[in-house]
């Protein structure tokens, strides 16, 4: 095992022994408070530290079983040649378990998420792949017995999406999808086309943890609050009620429009969820910078100017620009099928916040 991840593990190892002694000093069990939050800080210790002493354990055994191969007695050497490779792999499982412990966990990972779609560059063809995509995640996290709840929608003229704002709830949702944020680019030859020409389209995706209102308190100053008609494709009136709601965030120039109920208090609820989790993402984002310019290890949420993602239609292929992976199964990724990369960008992700955190140990 690296050096430095030897000598983290030390370090928390000791801060272990440190904390479970104060556990047994009566000054500390005889005060409540103190004591509880000494107790929560050693069990954020103990898994690392247990999978840590296990390691240790296979290794000293391992120890043993090599210098028994010096031994000259040839039984006892046949023995040791049979053990050795079963305490080799035992013992890399483990230090694979330990990089996974030490991989530091994202808060967000529980919450659910706002998600943004938004056709870009190629027009009728982009809204179109916007509508596809858009239908990718909601089987996605129909598959996983998530609620997907439009927000706010603009549909084309010829039944695509312009844009498309949702809130996706259950179980884990930010930790699959939080990835997925930034330009999605699709090949094919458009319906209009008559010479058979391959277009490429672009669309852009924003996954948000949605935030709670412990998570932003947003000041009734720093916000105003217009409403207006509700319409439809081409302008048509579908509400000659001021139900639809635009709240704008002044202090970061931040505007949100919800038109999707026919209530405006409904729309108001949904619209503040939105600019909550907007203005969540924009302080997260704030934050990582300025980690990252002390921590060039330190992995934020990703430039969105870039393409990550390429969904080639002729030759039914998706490429993940990331990690490097390419599936020729783009029939069944549109239809749901993500998983094979959610799992490769978790595990890059994974690898590379533990070198993050070896590099600043």
């Amino acid at each position: 095992m690296d050096a430095k991840l030897i000598a983290k593990l030390d370090s928390m190892e000791a801060r272990f022994d440190e904390l479970t002694a104060q556990l047994a000093d009566p000054a500390v069990m005889n005060d409540g408070a103190r004591y509880q939050k000494t107790a929560k800080a050693q069990s954020e210790f103990s898994d690392v530290v247990e999978k840590y002493r296990e390691w240790k354990s296979v290794e000293k055994e391992l120890a043993g079983v090599k210098a028994m191969l010096q031994e000259s007695d040839a039984e006892m050497r046949e023995m040791a040649a049979q053990e050795m490779p079963q305490l080799e792999q035992r013992l890399t499982e483990i230090e694979q378990q330990l990089k996974f412990l030490l991989i530091p966990k994202d808060p967000n990972d529980s919450k659910n998420v706002v998600l943004e779609i938004r056709a870009g560059t190629g027009g009728d063809e982009a809204s179109l792949f916007a509508a596809e995509v858009f239908r990718m995640y909601s089987r996605y996290a129909e598959q996983h017995g998530w609620k997907v709840e439009e927000l706010s929608r603009s549909d084309s003229e010829i039944g695509g999406l312009k844009e498309v704002v949702a809130l996706i709830e259950g179980r884990g949702v930010f930790s699959k999808l939080k990835y997925e944020s930034g330009v999605h680019r699709v090949q094919r030859v458009p319906e209009t086309e008559q010479q058979g020409r391959v277009h490429t389209s672009a669309i852009t995706v924003a996954v948000l943890p949605e935030a709670e209102e412990v998570d932003i308190q947003i000041d009734p100053k720093d916000i105003r609050i217009d409403t207006f008609c509700s319409s439809g494709p081409g302008g048509q009136s579908v509400n000659t009620t001021y139900s639809a709601v635009r709240i704008t965030h002044l202090p970061s120039s931040t505007v949100v429009s919800c038109q999707d109920e026919k209530s405006q208090i409904k729309n108001r609820a949904k619209a503040m969820r939105v600019l909550r989790s907007r203005l969540y993402e924009m302080e997260a984002e704030k934050q990582a910078q300025k980690m990252a310019a002390e921590r060039r290890s330190q992995v934020g949420s990703g430039d969105r100017s870039e393409k990550i993602r390429t969904y080639n239609f002729p030759q039914n292929r998706v490429t993940d620009h990331r990690i490097g992976l390419t599936l020729h199964q783009l029939d069944q990724v549109v239809d749901g099928k993500l998983e094979p990369f959610f799992d490769g960008l978790s595990q890059h992700f994974q690898e590379e916040k533990l070198k993050g955190e070896l590099g600043a140990a």
